[in-house]
């Protein structure tokens, strides 16, 4: 008997540390989505750097 009750524990611990980083990954998401306004266009911004240096270099090889 003591051997279920032992399992019945680990399980519902096992369930409330899933629910604690749940609502914790869901903090981190609210709190990025209210400051990551201007995260991706950061990110769009690095990309559209990188495109131009890729055919500026593909211009350079054509012209050698």
């Amino acid at each position: 008997m003591s051997r279920i009750t032992f399992q019945k524990r680990q399980k519902e611990m096992k369930r409330l540390e899933k629910r604690r980083e749940k609502e914790e990954r869901r903090a981190q998401r609210k709190l990025e989505k209210t400051t990551g306004a201007e995260t991706p266009a950061q990110d769009q911004s690095v990309g559209s750097e990188t495109q131009p240096e890729e055919s500026t270099v593909t211009t350079a090889s054509d012209e050698a």
